[in-house]
């Protein structure tokens, strides 16, 4: 496992971010969801990682992950947060989300768990532990 994440490790965030991304996207541009404060946030999360874990990915840069795991950890949080949010009555603050879309609004709610903040605290936890893995593994 150790050799895995060492060799392929920083591939497979930079293909998670690729797809959080992507799917970021469809839901805006092809669906037309409007994004909320909080997802507008996860996504100055997201989306710098692919160009980060891409350059990384290329040069097999293992150093990268001081650099995006706390932004990955910190997207985590406000995906957690968000989600909560969406499925807990009364977590939210009224102050973060009182402009455009409120946050607790679920475009998508599959399964009755499956919410889009789902799928990014999905990918953020998922690139972490990769992240991890592979200081893990440099060591």
């Amino acid at each position: 496992m150790k050799r895995f994440l060492k060799n392929y490790g920083l591939y497979l965030a930079w293909i998670i971010a690729i797809v959080a991304t992507s799917g970021s996207l469809y839901f805006s541009e092809v669906r037309k969801f409007i994004p909320c404060t909080l997802c507008w946030y996860q996504r100055i999360l997201m989306y710098p990682l692919v160009i980060l874990l891409g350059i990384a990915s290329y040069r097999h840069d293992k150093n990268i992950v001081v650099y995006v795991l706390p932004m990955s950890l910190l997207g985590g949080g406000i995906a957690l947060y968000h989600y909560l949010e969406q499925k807990i009555p009364g977590v939210g603050v009224p102050e973060i989300c009182s402009v455009g879309v409120p946050c607790n609004v679920q475009w998508i709610n599959w399964l009755g768990f499956i919410t889009i903040p789902f799928l990014s605290l999905t990918a953020f936890v998922l690139i972490s532990l990769l992240l991890i893995g592979v200081a893990r593994a440099k060591r």
